[in-house]
């Protein structure tokens, strides 16, 4: 008889979810989705504020990255009012997001993901997860927990906070960087680059040589991506333009303020999350696994895919051995864990060359500003993907208009299909177990979403529909609006 299956919550990932899986008479997968139950308004509660607030205001979409939205703001505020921050002002927020993308893919990979390949998706659930790595593996949680710490450590110093940061603001940076400071934040971003090295090294020889099958079997989707990209072709996460690659590899850049002329979103009636697909495509909508229609992904992977080259030296030359073992596009989602570990070591690359920047101590840190109207878009790579932030003003300043798209958001039709992959190719005749639902949630936590972040208010009414179940779990009452 046909079945379905129910995983809720999704563990180990940033927000809520919950998966069902349709079975068919035959116990195969019929049909599968990743629902998306949670709602934040970020886009209502923008209406009405001074656009030099916004930076201050989006850090609460999400504490893990905070910093990301909190640039991206920046930026549109720069451009609704068009400022250019001088180069110092850049460059500490640029040091600030390289920082903050160090401490959250330290964050994704051994908190969050690297339980199921440190300790393997059949562990007990009881101890798979960080506390699990650190009692089977002691030296290396204290050295995962100390180099987060060293992250929020130097966020701290070099903008006051952490989380929730109030620093960055239209026109630049408010606060200069002292020698004193830079010394302090050095030493500590060189422990993190040296973290950084042992970490790609010690996966790519003790983690995921043992699962490179299932790297080749689970969740393998065919799509385009997106990622921005320098002059030059290299990647960079926080300014250039955007790359939107076709599953081909051929590709087209643009301008971050044209970003409509290149993306839809379309809204299914089973998520709060939009689906975006390319428009520029001109192919229309369609997740279907054998012929998806407008499907592109964001975050790490589609980042190393669509750059041509990464700057730093060490990142360079791991983005080669990469290439050379999986080409170019990579469509291998669970891949998506090793392209975070290139960008960490990017990231801790980048983050010491700043800070032996001379102009990082610089004291013009940034301009003044006047309200105007005018409209302004700012992108920056937020860690889970290309993050837009789209703000229209009056003529004091105030927003009349907002538009967020969120790097989780891009990501949302592709992890669809990865799951319902995952689960064509691992439930077979009936037959699963936690071990095999584990593997299909794997396929998901390899975006390391943050479904809080990326779900907007669509038209100002919550669609609700609750089902209300027995003791022996049939549904007795479904209430909806």
């Amino acid at each position: 008889m046909a079945k379905t299956l129910t995983i809720a919550p999704v563990s180990r990932l940033e927000g809520h979810a919950k998966v069902t899986i349709n079975l068919d008479d035959k116990g195969d997968v019929a049909d599968t989705f990743v629902n998306i139950v949670e709602l934040r308004g970020f886009e209502k509660f923008c209406l009405g504020r001074p656009v030099e607030e916004m930076p201050r205001i989006v850090t609460s979409i999400c504490g893990v990255c905070p910093w990301s939205h909190h640039l991206a703001a920046s930026k549109a505020g720069d451009a609704a009012l068009g400022l250019t921050p001088p180069p110092t002002g850049r460059k500490l927020r640029e040091l600030c997001n390289s920082i903050a993308y160090t401490e959250e893919h330290i964050l994704h990979f051994f908190f969050l993901a690297g339980a199921d390949y440190v300790l393997g998706p059949g562990a007990d659930y009881r101890t798979r997860n960080v506390i699990g790595i650190a009692q089977a593996a002691p030296e290396i949680g204290k050295k995962v927990v100390r180099n987060r710490h060293l992250g929020a450590r130097m966020l701290g110093i070099i903008s006051g906070k952490s989380i929730h940061p109030v620093t960055s603001m239209p026109g630049g940076f408010s606060k200069p960087l002292t020698a004193g400071e830079r010394d302090t934040a050095l030493k500590m971003a060189e422990e993190v680059l040296e973290f950084s090295k042992w970490g790609i090294a010690w996966a790519k020889s003790e983690v995921f040589p043992k699962y490179l099958d299932a790297v080749k079997t689970v969740g393998v989707i065919k799509t385009g991506y997106m990622g921005t990209v320098r002059a030059d072709g290299s990647m960079d996460l926080y300014d250039g333009k955007i790359r939107l690659m076709k599953p081909d590899g051929s590709f087209e850049d643009f301008e971050d303020s044209r970003y409509l002329d290149y993306i839809e979103e379309k809204v299914l009636p089973w998520s709060y999350l939009k689906f975006p697909y390319a428009k520029k495509w001109g192919e229309g909508f369609s997740m279907d696994l054998d012929a998806p229609k407008g499907i592109y992904r964001t975050n790490t992977l589609a980042r190393i895919n669509a750059c041509e080259k990464i700057s730093t030296p060490l990142a360079q030359k791991e983005l080669e051995e990469f290439r050379k073992a999986f080409g170019r596009p990579c469509h291998l989602t669970l891949l998506y864990n090793w392209a975070r570990l290139i960008e960490l070591l990017y990231n801790a690359e980048y983050a010491v060359q700043l800070l032996k920047d001379p102009q990082i101590t610089g004291k013009e840190t940034r301009v003044s500003a006047k309200p105007k109207a005018g409209r302004g878009v700012g992108h920056v790579e937020a860690p889970r993907g290309t993050l837009i932030h789209d703000y229209e003003t009056d003529a004091e300043g105030m927003i009349v208009n907002a538009n967020l798209i969120v790097g989780t958001t891009h990501n949302n039709a592709p992890i669809n299909m990865a799951v319902k992959h995952a689960a064509k190719a691992l439930i077979k005749g009936g037959n699963y177990n936690e071990e095999l639902l584990n593997t299909v949630e794997m396929s998901i936590r390899a975006y390391d979403p943050c479904f809080s972040c990326a779900t907007h208010n669509l038209d100002g009414r919550v669609a609700v529909k609750i089902e209300v179940k027995g003791p022996d779990g049939q549904v007795q009452r479904t209430l909806a609006n």
